[in-house]
C-alpha cells in the first residue's frame, strides 16, 4: 500500500515530507551531504532574496536547513564558515577590528543641478581629449557603504567605509545578510577581488523596527540609513540577522576583472550571485542623462528601499584611470542629489533632549505625515536661534523637509493659518533631565547643561566614551548595556565599572555567565591602557586623541597635568587657549579629582611609561608631515607612528600638498600613491625610513 496526498496543490506536511525524502541522497557521505546541502541552500537563498523567484516552499527550505545544522553539529570538521547556517549569526560578542582598505574608499562630488551635471560631462570630454565615452547611470541607494573581499569565490572580509583609509571589520555581521553571497556561483570569477556596495534597510523593515522601538520607549531611528548603519555595528550577529538588512553591489576592483567596462563587470557579478540593481543604464549624452534623472526623481517613490539621487560613472575602466582623482573624489563620477521632499503638518509640541555633551536639542512633535516613504512624527529644530527665526507657535502649520542624510527639519511656517492666541515656543531655561540652569557660551549656538557629573544623559554618554575602542577599549560593553547598568544603579560614573563583579553582571540574566565573565575581564584589561588614551577616555572637552597624546608627552603624569597652568599648557604644540582653559577647568573640579583618585586606586594608568616620555632621540624629520600607508615587515604601523614623533616628525592621515613624505609599505592603495606622485610628495620605503632614523646603516 502506498501513501499519497490527493491534493497536488496542497502544502501539507505529508506531501512536503515525501518531497524532502525524494531529494535526500542516502548514498552520500556526511561530508558530501553537507556540501550538497550547503550548495542547495545557497541556491535557494539566491532565488528567494536576490531573484525574488523562490523554487521551494519555506517548510522544505527549513527542513534542509535543519538537516544541515544537525550534520554540522555531528561532524564539525566538515562545517565551513561559508555555510548558510551562519546566516543566523551567533551570540558571541566581539569588538570590531580596524582594517586598512586595499583601495581607499573616496566620496563622490555632489550636485543638485542638471547644469552642473552637464559641466561634469564636459569636463570628462575634455579630460579624455575629446574621445567618445559612455556614462553608466545608477540609483544612489541611501544606506551604509561596504567593501567585500572575495578569495577563491568565498567571502573573506567585509569592511565599512570608516575614514576612507581604515574601516571596521564587520564580516561576522555581513554574513547574516542573505543578499550577500558567501560562496559565488560559477567558476569564472577572479581569484581575488573587491566589490563595493550599499547595505540598506528596506522601508517595510524600517517602519516595523521603529514601531517596535516606540513600543519599548526606545529612541527611534531617523531614517533607514541610520538604522542600517546602527544595525551593522551591533556586536550581536543574531540581532543583525533579525533586522532584515539588504544589499546592492555597485563597483568592482582588482586584477583580472572580467571586463574593462564597469557596466559589463556588474552584469557578470550578477551571474556570480551578487544583487545588482536592474535600474542601471548606459547613457550616451547629456539629454539621456537628464531623462534618466527625471524618470527616477518620480519613480523612486515606488522602490522598496531609500534612494537620494543618481550616480553617474564613466563606463570604461581605462578612461576612469586616465581621468584620475582629486584629493577627495574620482573625476570620473558624480552624484546628482534629488531635491528634498516637503510636506505640511501641524506642530503639536516641542520637547527638549539632552545630548551626551550636555547640549540641549529642541525636537518638534508633529501630527504624523507621509514623507519620503516614511511616516514623520518628529523633526529637529537644532537650537534656540532656529526657533526664534521661524517664530514658531504651538499649533502652527509647518513645512517639513527631509533630506536623505538627516532627520526631518522644519523649514517654514504657514503664518496665514496661525490660530489667534496661540502660544510661542519658548526655549527651556533649565535642564529637562536634572533641572540645572542652562548656560550658553559666547559664540556658541547651543545651550548646555553644566551639570556634567550628575546629569543622567551626560553620565551615560561619558561612560560610553570611556569604554570606546580608541579610549579604554572595554569591548564587551555597549551603549545598551551601559544604560541598563546605570538604570539599575550598578554604575554612576566610569570608576564604578571597576567595582563590578561577575555575579553583579550575571544577575541581570541578559546572557550567560560566560558573557558576564567576558565583561569583567575586559574591564580588568583596560587597566593596561596607556596614559595618553586614559586622558582621551576621561572626556575632557576639546581633548581628542591627538591632543591627549600631546598632553601626555608634555605632562607625563596626571599630577603634572593637574598642576599645569594655562600658560604652560599653551606652550604645547596644537594646544590653544580654548583647550588649555578646558583642561584647567576639568582639573579644578572636585568631582573630577575624586574620580581620578578612584581610577588610580583601581589601577588605571595615570602616568606615561618611561619609554613613552623620553625626549625625541633626534630632530631628524624636523617637523615634517608623514603619511603612512600599507603594511610593513619590521615594525607595525603604530610603531612607525611612534618613531615618526620620536624623531621629530608629525603623523598625518591623508596626502596633501603640505605632506613631505609618504612612507609606503606593501599592499598600499594605488590612489594614495598616485596622489603623492602628482603632488610631488617624496615616497620613501620602509628601508629608506629606517636609514633616515639610523636604525640601519646607509650601505
Amino acid at each position: 500500500m502506498s501513501l499519497r496526498c490527493r491534493n497536488v496543490d496542497c502544502g501539507c506536511v505529508l506531501r512536503q515530507f515525501f518531497h524532502y525524502l525524494r531529494n535526500m541522497d542516502t548514498q552520500q557521505t556526511p561530508q558530501e551531504r553537507i556540501a550538497w546541502l550547503s550548495a542547495e541552500l545557497n541556491r535557494h537563498n539566491h532565488n528567494y532574496y536576490v531573484l525574488n523567484m523562490p523554487t521551494i516552499s519555506d517548510r522544505d527550505f527549513d527542513m534542509l536547513m535543519q538537516e544541515l545544522q544537525q550534520l554540522e553539529v555531528q561532524y564539525p570538521q566538515y562545517a565551513s564558515p561559508q555555510s548558510p547556517t551562519q546566516r543566523v549569526g551567533s551570540d558571541i560578542n566581539h569588538a570590531f577590528e580596524q582594517v586598512e582598505h586595499i583601495y581607499p574608499m573616496l566620496s563622490l562630488g555632489n550636485t543638485y543641478s542638471i547644469e552642473e551635471v552637464a559641466a561634469f560631462y564636459e569636463r570628462v570630454r575634455q579630460g579624455l581629449g575629446g574621445a567618445s565615452f559612455d556614462i553608466v547611470g545608477e540609483l544612489k541607494f541611501d544606506g551604509t557603504s561596504i567593501s567585500l573581499i572575495y578569495k577563491d569565490g568565498h567571502l573573506q572580509r567585509a569592511v565599512t567605509r570608516g575614514d576612507g583609509s581604515m574601516g571596521d571589520d564587520v564580516t561576522r555581521n555581513v554574513r547574516t545578510i542573505r543578499t550577500i553571497p558567501l560562496v559565488l556561483q560559477g567558476d569564472d570569477y577572479p581569484p581575488f577581488f573587491e566589490i563595493r556596495g550599499e547595505i540598506l534597510m528596506p522601508w517595510s523593515t524600517f517602519e516595523k523596527l521603529n514601531e517596535e522601538r516606540e513600543r519599548a520607549e526606545e529612541p527611534l531611528f531617523a531614517n533607514p540609513r541610520n538604522a542600517a548603519a546602527g544595525t551593522l555595528k551591533l556586536q550581536n550577529p543574531s540581532v543583525v540577522a533579525s533586522r532584515g538588512l539588504d544589499a546592492y553591489l555597485y563597483y568592482m576592483l582588482g586584477d583580472g576583472l572580467p571586463s574593462g567596462n564597469h557596466y559589463e563587470n556588474l552584469q557578470k557579478a550578477r551571474q556570480w550571485g551578487f544583487k545588482v540593481s536592474d535600474t542601471m543604464q548606459v547613457l550616451h549624452s547629456v539629454e539621456e542623462i537628464k531623462a534618466f534623472i527625471d524618470y527616477w526623481d518620480t519613480e523612486r517613490r515606488n522602490l522598496p528601499v531609500a534612494t537620494d539621487g543618481i550616480v553617474l560613472k564613466v563606463a570604461s575602466l581605462e578612461q576612469q584611470e586616465e581621468l584620475g582623482y582629486t584629493s577627495k573624489s574620482p573625476r570620473w563620477a558624480i552624484a546628482y542629489k534629488f531635491q528634498a521632499e516637503e510636506a505640511v503638518t501641524r506642530l503639536n509640541s516641542v520637547s527638549f533632549q539632552v545630548g551626551r555633551t550636555g547640549a540641549i536639542t529642541p525636537v518638534a512633535n508633529l501630527t504624523p505625515v507621509q514623507l519620503s516613504g516614511t511616516v514623520v512624527r518628529r523633526a529637529s529644530l537644532h537650537n534656540e536661534d532656529i526657533i526664534r527665526s521661524l517664530d514658531l507657535h504651538i499649533g502652527d502649520m509647518v513645512h517639513v523637509e527631509k533630506g536623505g542624510e538627516i532627520i526631518p527639519k522644519i523649514t517654514a511656517v504657514d503664518y496665514d493659518s496661525r490660530t489667534q492666541g496661540s502660544e510661542p515656543v519658548l526655549f527651556v531655561t533649565h535642564c529637562p533631565e536634572c533641572g540645572t540652569a542652562l548656560v550658553r557660551e559666547e559664540g556658541e549656538a547651543a545651550w548646555f547643561c553644566p551639570n556634567v557629573n550628575h546629569c543622567p544623559p551626560q553620565i551615560k554618554g561619558r561612560i560610553e566614551h570611556f569604554i570606546a575602542r580608541k579610549a579604554m577599549n572595554i569591548d564587551s560593553l555597549g551603549s545598551e548595556t551601559v544604560a541598563l547598568f546605570y538604570e539599575r544603579g550598578m554604575i554612576n560614573n566610569v570608576a564604578d565599572l571597576y567595582t563590578l563583579t561577575v555575579d553583579d553582571v550575571a544577575a541581570l540574566k541578559l546572557q550567560g555567565r560566560k558573557w558576564a565573565q567576558n565583561i569583567i575581564d575586559s574591564i580588568a584589561g583596560s587597566r593596561q591602557v596607556p596614559y595618553h588614551r586614559v586622558l582621551f577616555a576621561l572626556g575632557i572637552r576639546y581633548v581628542g586623541e591627538t591632543v591627549a597624546k600631546r598632553l601626555a608627552a608634555a605632562f607625563p603624569s596626571i599630577d603634572k597635568l593637574r598642576d599645569a597652568t594655562i600658560e604652560e599648557l599653551t606652550t604645547v604644540p596644537d594646544i590653544g587657549e580654548r583647550i588649555a582653559r578646558s583642561v584647567t577647568e576639568y582639573m579644578n573640579d572636585i568631582d573630577n579629582l575624586l574620580l581620578i583618585e578612584r581610577l588610580l586606586q583601581y589601577g588605571v594608568q595615570m602616568k606615561a611609561e618611561e619609554s613613552a616620555v623620553v625626549a625625541p632621540v633626534a630632530n631628524v624629520l624636523n617637523g615634517a608631515s608623514v603619511v603612512i600607508s600599507g603594511t610593513f615587515e619590521h615594525h607595525s604601523r603604530d610603531e612607525y607612528k611612534a618613531l615618526i614623533e620620536q624623531y621629530g616628525g608629525r603623523n598625518v592621515s591623508s596626502v596633501s600638498g603640505a605632506t613631505q613624505y609618504l612612507l609606503a609599505g606593501a599592499n598600499m592603495g594605488p590612489a594614495k600613491l598616485d596622489k603623492a606622485t602628482r603632488l610631488g610628495v617624496k615616497i620613501i620605503s620602509e628601508a629608506d625610513f629606517r636609514r633616515m632614523i639610523g636604525e640601519i646603516s646607509e650601505d
